[in-house]
């Protein structure tokens, strides 16, 4: 058995950025390494070749009547700029304390390391474990996936033989409280540019006589909210699943201060939907979002200008029974409507996604077709990550997006278990990214029983 925050720390030498072509050298480093790691252990690893970055494709045990379990992970990182900030290099990890520094160390290289350690500690237990093992790793998760759902269909006839995928890219409120994601919202993207004039006109010689496109993208932006925080399109909320009581109770336990919220935020007051907590409205109510703005003159000093043009960038996440494609066209309508008639336009559409919801089998709206398996699955996270981390995991939804798990459920219909394994303090895509070895030591031995429940005895 190899020493795996050894081999973690060989993991972020490689400086896997896959947004960034400088770094080629970085990711085909990366891919080799985790391949190798795989192939050490006694996987049948292919390397599948996509118009960017590989994806890893390892597998193991080919008896049909045994569960299958495919892992997800991804080898690619963010950029580590600015570098001034770091304590210590970014692809030179350092351990201090009980955390090792590195990019990557906790986004994702950390958690995946956690998993194939895991995996071949009981392999190295039981050889002959009655369990197939797909790792399905990709070197694009930080650049959105683009070849992800290529992949996803050209090996879909082989993946959808699997029971359910398993993953650790969420995060966790404490070392000591384990949170599997249970929802993930979805997400619809678009730019709206707006045109006035031709050109910039002088602000003294034409203000008067047409609109600012500012003052167009304004009193659109304004338009879309309600004075009480709701999102201000009709049939925005029509299909929007309601808080089931244990929802509530779960997101009580995690026991978060309102008070420490609004000080980390920094803002003098909350404001949210009526009738839901700050912590209720970041994970299960859909939002409308204005992610960017600009037009006119940007730098020092002023310029009296009256702008041809301006922006602004706007982002939906969707809850469970939101349909992209309806509220993009919602949104669409309620921007043409609202739009004045004095100036042109194009809505740029950027992104479109869907919400994937799990729930644990031990609650009261369950899916009643849930695979036998992936309800084991739940039941032995349960009970494994109870015993490890001495708490009974908590089932949320996260207020983020992960689109590639959207895509595995379109096209494959599995469904996945996500154990969070990163903390707030671990700097996800910032300077002095670190990832708690406590957390990494409990991860793998949860990780281990929970697949050594799902195999079942000799």
């Amino acid at each position: 058995m190899f020493d795996p925050v050894e081999k973690l720390k060989e993991f972020i030498r490689h400086p896997s950025v896959s947004a960034d072509p400088a770094f080629k050298a970085g990711m085909q480093g990366a891919q080799t390494f985790v391949s190798d790691l795989l192939t050490s252990i006694g996987f049948a690893v292919e390397v599948v070749k996509t118009d960017l970055h590989p994806i890893i494709l390892a597998t193991r045990g080919t008896n049909p009547a045994w569960p299958h379990v495919i892992i997800y992970g991804h080898y690619d990182v963010q950029p580590a700029d600015p570098l001034n900030l770091w304590k210590s290099p970014a692809f030179e990890p350092e351990i201090r304390g009980n955390r090792l520094y590195g990019r990557g160390s906790a986004d994702n290289k950390g958690p995946l390391m956690t998993h194939i350690a895991a995996v071949a500690r009981l392999l190295e237990r039981r050889p002959d474990l009655p369990l197939r093992i797909t790792f399905m790793i990709e070197g694009e998760e930080e650049m959105g996936s683009p070849s992800f759902p290529n992949f996803l269909e050209r090996y879909s006839d082989q993946l959808k033989k699997a029971d359910f995928v398993y993953l650790s890219d969420t995060g966790i409120p404490a070392p000591d409280q384990i949170v599997i994601t249970c929802g993930l919202r979805g997400l619809v993207l678009c730019d709206v540019v707006v045109t006035g004039p031709k050109s910039d006109l002088h602000s003294g010689l034409h203000g008067g006589v047409l609109r600012n496109p500012i003052q167009a993208v304004a009193e659109l932006c304004a338009s879309l909210h309600t004075p009480d925080g709701l999102v201000n399109i009709p049939g925005f909320y029509a299909d929007v699943a309601g808080v089931e009581p244990w929802e509530r109770e779960q997101i009580q336990k995690l026991g978060n201060d309102p008070e420490k919220y609004r000080e980390f935020l920094g803002i003098p007051a909350f404001h949210t939907p009526p009738g839901y907590t700050p912590f209720e409205a970041t994970r299960v109510l859909p939002t409308l979002e204005f992610n960017g703005i600009g037009g006119g003159y940007q730098g020092e000093g002023t310029k009296t200008v009256i702008p041809s043009k301006a922006f602004v960038k706007i982002s939906c996440r969707l809850v469970a029974n939101q349909n992209p494609a309806k509220i993009r066209d919602l949104l669409y309508a309620s921007i043409r409507e609202r739009m004045p008639a004095d100036v042109t336009y194009e809505i740029i559409d950027q992104h479109e996604g869907t919400p994937y919801v799990v729930v644990p089998p031990d609650r009261s709206n369950t899916p009643q077709n849930q695979s036998p398996v992936l309800a084991k699955a739940f039941r032995a996270a349960d009970q494994a990550i109870g015993e490890v981390f001495g708490k009974s995991p908590l089932y949320l939804r996260e207020g983020g997006s992960v689109p590639i798990i959207a895509d595995i459920k379109r096209v494959t219909g599995l469904d996945s278990v996500m154990m969070g394994l990163f903390l707030p303090e671990d700097n996800l895509h910032a300077p002095n990214e670190s990832f708690n070895l406590t957390v990494m030591e409990k991860g793998m031995r949860a990780s281990e029983k929970i697949l050594e429940s799902i195999a079942g005895p000799e």
